[in-house]
């Protein structure tokens, strides 16, 4: 039995290049799936604001690395055991039969099960308190410098991994008892015969990105973008694989076509070995795109959502203190003068000036704009379908509230309207209410507490008078008969000029004394104080960029190992060619030139395409970021150019690194 640990030690000693970055993987994973489920499980985040959504965005986090880690695994093990094939196979030959190797190939996987948990459960306990520490820091709040192991955590990943290794261990299996041994002993060996170039897969590959990127490009809204977001991501994915698989033999049989590029000595060779297996290096290649991709999008949106807090708060929140009373009846607009009084007599007990005061009421609807016609019968409409319609949101505004708020003195007849967002001319709504859209306003009534424009708004100013006549026309309607009706919004905005805690105490006073008075049965009142509501967003925006920052180290590791273990084996395999190469005349130097030629076609082909699907990925990520008010697109351009420039850089040092490892082994 002491043969067993002889050989398995030996194994993984032969074999470090390839189990070392293995070892570290599996132990990074391990690493990162405690360091979530412990952050997940913290009883702190019960207490702060906003912890909710913390503990769902880790909790996603957690599902996300799990299967990463599953995939991943299966796919960096494939590399080793085509590496161990060879040496099982010589085993085989020499006495040891398919039991033996197979109990070889267990206390294998139990013994890098036990060092990839120690190793990673040390390291994820270890990390564990300076990452509650920074996510707390990102959220906005301190964490207890109170340390301790997450047993829930550590079971958890026990059983996960064991899990895993146990499924690795069947592969294996798997693949030693189909496999002879004289085809375990020649298994490096087997090369893949040229693929033949597909142009009509590489085709299909271009139309479905094209049609991705159109879809990424045009769409307007922020509701489009989320509902076609993941529907183009796997297009985009599917489009990626098809274009690396058959584009990459096309474009070796173009580039061998191209008698001029192809018969040079460095040219020659690269693009010889890249056709002899581009079948293996398409789906790595196509991998690797993806890889970096997720990197790019994840980084650029997170970032941008964290560092422009400030600025989607402001666009969340316009004032200090808003207070918005949504009204049962168009009569209830005779309560204004009563809600204004109160507010102002908890303002004076409460000894506040408060500066820029607004007050305005609005009537909000949505419709799908038709010519002149604004459609309000939205039954059965298909979100999918939403590209094709030219869904707006609109807002009746009050002629009196549009003249107080601007300074003017503008007059309207019977059936006319100022609007915003439309060129003057005709607009009927719903079909039934006729206006004259007479000309432009100045510009949009504040909306307090407003949330992002899921869709182009359109604003209206009408006598109030007008204003009833068409809430009661509209509110007729089959449509709105049977779904809703619409109500006016009273609302006042103003900045009570105090600090965040006696802000948000008056924010608990207005609200009191809103709903304590005798008419409080003919309205709802909300009241949003931009510095109560701070914590909130902190958290969430902390959360996401934590989740993000973590995620994009573990796609980084998954880049960096694919492309270390492809540069590896195909050094092993590309040996016993560069050497005949040497003896029949070809010179280290230009060894060197046909490496770099080959590598950086490669290396950069991934990064190149992950760059287009960004540039492309760029309208559709801004469009979901207006879904948190975040409309800075200098702070989403600047973000985006020095994430592509801090990954670049990584990227060009792990070429370094692979491209001096592969040409160690093919010039020695």
């Amino acid at each position: 039995m002491k043969l067993y640990p002889k050989l398995a030690l030996s194994g993984f000693a032969k074999n470090g290049r390839f189990y070392l970055p293995y070892l570290l993987t599996c132990a990074g994973m391990v690493m990162m799936c405690y360091i979530v489920r412990y952050l997940v499980d913290l009883p702190a985040l019960e207490t702060v604001r906003g912890g909710a959504v913390v503990k769902s965005s880790l909790g996603m986090g957690t599902v996300i690395i799990g299967l990463f880690a599953l995939i991943f695994l299966f796919y960096t093990n494939s590399f080793l055991m085509r590496r161990r094939k060879k040496e099982f196979g010589l085993y085989n030959i020499l006495g040891l039969s398919k039991g033996n190797l197979s109990l070889l190939l267990l206390l294998e996987t139990v013994l890098l099960f036990a060092a990839a948990m120690v190793l990673g459960l040390a390291g994820g306990i270890s990390l564990s308190k300076l990452s509650e520490l920074l996510l707390f820091r990102l959220v906005g709040d301190t964490g207890s410098y109170h340390f301790f192991v997450n047993l829930n955590a550590l079971r958890s990943c026990l059983l996960f991994f064991g899990g895993i290794f146990c499924l690795l261990y069947l592969n294996g299996l798997r693949q030693l008892h189909r496999s002879s041994a004289i085809r375990l002993l020649r298994s490096e060996n087997v090369g893949e015969k040229p693929p033949r170039a597909n142009y009509l897969v590489a085709l299909l590959g271009l139309v479905l990105l094209g049609g991705a990127y159109f879809v990424a490009v045009s769409i307007q809204s922020p509701i489009e973008a989320l509902t076609w977001f993941f529907a183009a991501v796997g297009v985009v994915i599917v489009a990626t694989y098809l274009l690396f698989l058959a584009g990459s033999v096309a474009l070796c049989r173009l580039l061998q076509k191209n008698k001029g590029y192809y018969y040079q000595k460095h040219h020659f060779v690269s693009v010889s070995s890249m056709a002899y297996r581009m079948k293996r290096n398409g789906a790595g290649l196509a991998s690797v795109c993806i890889l970096c991709t997720m990197v790019l999008v994840m980084m650029v949106g997170s970032c941008c959502l964290y560092f422009g807090t400030e600025s989607s708060l402001q666009s969340r929140y316009p004032y200090a203190m808003n207070i918005r009373v949504d009204l049962e009846e168009m009569s209830g607009l005779s309560l204004r003068a009563s809600l204004r009084e109160e507010i102002d007599a908890c303002l004076t007990q409460e000894k506040v000036m408060p500066e820029q005061v607004h007050t305005n009421t609005i009537v909000s609807m949505a419709g799908v704009l038709e010519g002149e016609t604004l459609r309000t019968d939205l039954e059965g409409i298909n979100p999918l379908g939403t590209l094709e319609l030219d869904l707006r949101d609109v807002y009746l505004c009050p002629l009196e509230d549009y003249n107080r708020e601007f300074g003017r003195q503008e007059t309207l007849e019977p059936g006319q309207a100022l609007v915003y967002g439309l060129e003057p001319g005709q607009l009927s709504l719903g079909g039934v209410y006729p206006l004259e859209l007479v000309r432009p306003m100045e510009g949009t009534i504040t909306i307090a507490g407003s949330t992002a424009e899921y869709f182009p708004s359109i604003f209206l100013v009408v006598g109030e008078g007008e204003l009833e006549a068409i809430v009661e026309r509209l509110n007729a309607l089959p449509e709105y008969a049977a779904r809703f009706s619409l109500h006016p919004v009273w609302q006042c905005s103003f900045d009570p000029a105090l600090d965040p805690a006696a802000e948000a105490d008056l924010a608990q006073t207005l609200a009191q004394g809103l709903r304590g008075l005798p008419e409080a049965e003919q309205y709802s009142v909300q009241v949003d104080s931009r510095e109560a509501n701070r914590a909130e967003f902190m958290a969430m925006h902390g959360a996401v960029l934590f989740l993000g920052a973590l995620l994009s180290v573990v796609f980084l590791f998954a880049t960096v190992l694919i492309l270390y273990y492809k540069q590896i084996t195909e050094g092993y395999e590309d040996q016993s060619r560069f050497e005949i190469m040497q003896k029949v005349g070809m010179s280290r130097e230009e060894i060197r030139k046909s490496v770099n030629a080959q590598l950086l076609t490669v290396f950069f082909l991934p990064l190149g395409m992950a760059l287009v699907h960004l540039g492309f990925a760029f309208p559709m990520i801004r469009r979901l970021l207006l879904l948190f008010n975040l409309w800075d697109l200098p702070l989403l351009l600047g973000i985006g150019g020095v994430t592509v420039a801090v990954f670049a850089l990584l990227y060009f040092l792990v070429y370094r690194i692979t491209a001096r490892a592969y040409y160690k082994l093919v010039a020695r």
